[in-house]
């Protein structure tokens, strides 16, 4: 997911984004601790994109601040 579709997304679709990325990121731990993960670079993927998520949930909450 690009930031550019993370910043046109609303705050509350961002919550459910981060929420459904987390169950993501928990299902695919398991899997690799059970030795069923096909993908391990979906792990990286998926941190990044909730990383990128709560950037620009923070801009906004700064941005909000100084408003």
């Amino acid at each position: 997911m690009k930031v550019k579709d993370v910043r046109d997304m609303s705050s509350a679709e961002l919550d459910q984004k981060v929420a459904g990325l987390k169950d993501e990121l928990f299902n695919l731990r398991f899997q690799l601790a059970t030795g069923q993960l096909e993908n391990p670079m979906r792990i990286r993927e998926v941190k990044k994109t909730i990383a990128r998520i709560k950037t620009v949930q923070r801009e906004r909450e700064l941005k909000a601040q100084q408003a």
